[in-house]
């Protein structure tokens, strides 16, 4: 079974929401608040995490930046199958607990 945009666990992220998804050594961030990209629209923006690292990733952010933005929740669902390809990973949702943001 595929792991979707509606089998992620999201907490909260200043004033609004983050999710966490592991793919082998990356981690896929999708956050949607006041300031990320699309945020106050409704959208959510991603970022990509390698060792602890904001990276770039062929297919998912664009040469030299390590966000992208204005995601809807089925750009979500397909920036996740192209991450299972890239890893050889299924996407394992993870628990956030952002207390202090």
């Amino acid at each position: 079974m595929r792991t979707t945009f509606k089998d992620l666990k999201f907490g909260k992220c200043w004033d609004g929401v983050q999710s966490m998804v592991q793919f082998n050594d990356y981690q896929l961030s999708i956050v949607k608040h006041s300031t990320s990209y699309g945020g106050k629209q409704g959208l959510y923006e991603i970022a990509v995490f390698k060792d602890g690292d904001q990276v770039e990733l062929p297919g998912i952010t664009q040469e030299g930046d390590t966000v992208k933005g204005w995601l809807t929740e089925a750009d979500i669902d397909g920036i996740m199958l192209k991450m299972t390809t890239i890893s050889a990973s299924d996407p394992v949702p993870l628990e956030v607990d952002n207390k202090t943001s």
